[in-house]
C-alpha cells in the first residue's frame, strides 16, 4: 500500500485530473481525495488512488453537478461499497427518468404535427362555447382541462364568463391532440411546458435534440466516472447461484 503514497506530487496529480494545484488542495479539504501522507519536510505525497479520485470527480461533476459528485467520491473513502452504488443507480435512475420525459416530449410534438404551434392570430380567441364546438367537445371537457391546469383562460371577475386567448386556443388544440393520441393528463402536464416554450417547430425540434445531446453526455461522464471509481472500492464479491 504505500507505493500508492509514493509516486506523485501535488502537481502530478494537478496535471494528471486536468486541474490546478490549488484545485487538488481543495479536493483533498473536501475529503474529495483522501489525506496525503506527509514527506518529513511537510510536503503532501500522493499515490494513484489519488490521480484517480480526482479524475473520478471531474468525470462526475460534468455528469451530476460538483455537490452531489463529492457526494459520490467521498462515499468511496468511507462507506460501505454498497452505499457508493446506491448513489450511483440513483444518479442513473433520474438520467432514466429525464430520457424518459424527452421520448415523452418528443413523441408529442410528433402527435401535435398538424397542429398549428407557429401561427397564432388575434381572430383565433374564443369563448368556452366557440372553443368545445371547434374542438368537438364538451364543455365540461375544458373546464376539466383548466382545473387541472392545462389551461388557464382570461375570466372577467371570479365568475365572469371564460375568454380563451389565441395561445390558450393553440395550447387547447395542442391538448386535444395529444388526448387523441392517448397522453394521461399527468403526462401532459409534463410535457406541456416543453411544448408552449417553443416559439416553432423547428425551435422545438432544435430544443428537444440539444435536451437529448445533453443528456448523453451526462450519461457518458457518469459512466466514466464510474469507470474511474472501480478500483476505490476492491474487488467485488462473485454473486450466489441457486
Amino acid at each position: 500500500m504505500e507505493s500508492r503514497y509514493s509516486r506523485l506530487r501535488t502537481s502530478d496529480v494537478a496535471r494528471g485530473a486536468g486541474y490546478s494545484v490549488q484545485q487538488i488542495r481543495n479536493l483533498e479539504r473536501d475529503g474529495v481525495l483522501p489525506p496525503a501522507a506527509r514527506s518529513d519536510t511537510g510536503y503532501r505525497i500522493y499515490g494513484e488512488e489519488h490521480l484517480e479520485s480526482a479524475c473520478a470527480y471531474r468525470a462526475l461533476a460534468a455528469g451530476v453537478g460538483p455537490v452531489e459528485a463529492k457526494a459520490i467520491v467521498r462515499a468511496a473513502h468511507t462507506y460501505p461499497a454498497s452505499d457508493l452504488l446506491a448513489l450511483l443507480d440513483a444518479a442513473h435512475a433520474r438520467l432514466h427518468t429525464e430520457r424518459r420525459d424527452l421520448a415523452l416530449a418528443q413523441e408529442a410534438a410528433a402527435a401535435i404535427s398538424t397542429e398549428p404551434i407557429d401561427d397564432v392570430h388575434p381572430s383565433d380567441a374564443m369563448s368556452i362555447a366557440e372553443l368545445a364546438g371547434a374542438l368537438g367537445v364538451r364543455v365540461s371537457t375544458l373546464r376539466h382541462w383548466e382545473a387541472e391546469g392545462l389551461l388557464v383562460p382570461d375570466r372577467a371577475g371570479a365568475r365572469g364568463p371564460r375568454r380563451y386567448s389565441p395561445t390558450d386556443v393553440r395550447d387547447a388544440r395542442i391538448v386535444h391532440q395529444l388526448r387523441l393520441a392517448g397522453y394521461r393528463i399527468p403526462q401532459l402536464r409534463q410535457v406541456l411546458p416543453r411544448l408552449r416554450a417553443a416559439r416553432g417547430r423547428a425551435e422545438l425540434s432544435a430544443a428537444l435534440t440539444a435536451r437529448g445531446e445533453n443528456i448523453d453526455a451526462r450519461a457518458r461522464a457518469l459512466l466514466d466516472g464510474a469507470a474511474a471509481l472501480r478500483s476505490l472500492i476492491g474487488p467485488a464479491q462473485s454473486p450466489r447461484v441457486g
